[in-house]
């Protein structure tokens, strides 16, 4: 465990830097453009969807993203109605990256290291400069998650380690909590997915594992968005609690009909590796989960006004 521990933290400390840089510097690139986007295509909710499943794509976090919508909305720039749609679509969005993870391209990683590095440092203009950063941090994040990978190859041996997976695969709501604290600590929803997709590749974790992890990751990814509430208007708060229930809600359907879940996920995965199945689960759960909740916006949307209405004078 020794040996595995410095490996670990270092490869989770690279992926979560990686991560914040890289949303960081597509926001400095992108923010003008995603004000514009925002305030003209979020009229409806599937077009407030859409755009926050792109946008969470493009900058490659959803509490970035969501972050993002909630300052949008205390500069009046937004309204909470229109958040709803971004806050779903950002759920839908953040499962691109598990998709890419899955993909075992983290060996790769030194091609976009590379050239991000050459183009910071030999390009003239800033906005250029600002491209070679995101493809540096692009580059750091997968090189993270294989330095991640590697680490773990020695708790194949472990039998606390198998014994301690064992009682994940029996008690699912332990597991789902353990995702969830994981999240809370590391406050990367990604990177606690990551993890588990990290494990599956070296068979350290099973199917049932994997889900209730991500299932957790749903959660605990809720603390940063409500932590940016803090001091905002009524119409912000709005929006961070709506991020929990809604999130709060697809976890208990989801655990409710697991075992459902489950033989789906190996339905449409059929022969795939273990890391893809968990992956297919994330995007598959996120999207089941919009669709599911779609019928009760309206009703979110009317108790969260009742409960916090907005003050006098404003809109």
């Amino acid at each position: 465990m020794k040996e595995i521990l410095p490996l670990l933290l270092g490869g989770l400390v690279l992926f979560i830097y990686a991560i914040s840089r890289l949303s960081r510097t597509m926001q400095e690139i992108s923010t003008e453009k995603a004000k514009q986007v925002v305030s003209k295509y979020t009229k409806t909710l599937f077009l407030s969807i859409l755009v926050g499943t792109l946008l969470t794509i493009l900058l490659g976090s959803s509490s970035a993203v969501i972050i993002i919508a909630i300052v949008f909305i205390n500069a009046g720039t937004l309204k909470f109605k229109q958040a709803i749609g971004i806050i779903m679509g950002a759920n839908i969005g953040t499962t691109f990256s598990s998709q890419l993870i899955a993909l075992d391209i983290g060996k790769y990683a030194i091609v976009p290291l590379v050239i991000g590095m050459t183009i910071e440092f030999f390009a003239k203009r800033e906005t250029l400069k600002k491209y070679g950063n995101a493809l540096f941090y692009f580059g750091m994040l997968f090189f993270g998650l294989f330095v991640i990978e590697q680490s773990v190859l020695p708790l194949r041996e472990s039998p606390l380690f198998e014994k301690w997976m064992t009682r994940i695969d029996e008690n699912l709501i332990q597991g789902t909590l353990l995702g969830g604290l994981i999240t809370l600590i590391i406050q990367s929803s990604s990177a606690t997915v990551g993890m588990a997709i990290v494990l599956g590749k070296q068979k350290l974790i099973t199917l049932v594992g994997g889900l209730v992890i991500m299932l957790g990751s749903e959660l605990g990814t809720c603390s940063d968005t409500l932590i940016a509430t803090i001091n905002g208007s009524r119409q912000a708060i709005k929006a961070g609690l709506f991020h929990l229930l809604f999130n709060f809600t697809t976890i208990l359907m989801g655990l409710l009909a697991f075992d459902y879940f489950h033989r789906l996920v190996v339905f449409i995965s059929q022969n795939q590796a273990l890391e893809n199945q968990i992956a297919n689960a994330h995007m598959l759960f996120n999207l089941m989960g919009v669709l599911v909740f779609l019928p009760l916006v309206g009703l979110s949307e009317k108790l969260l006004n009742h409960w916090l209405p907005d003050k006098l004078g404003t809109t």
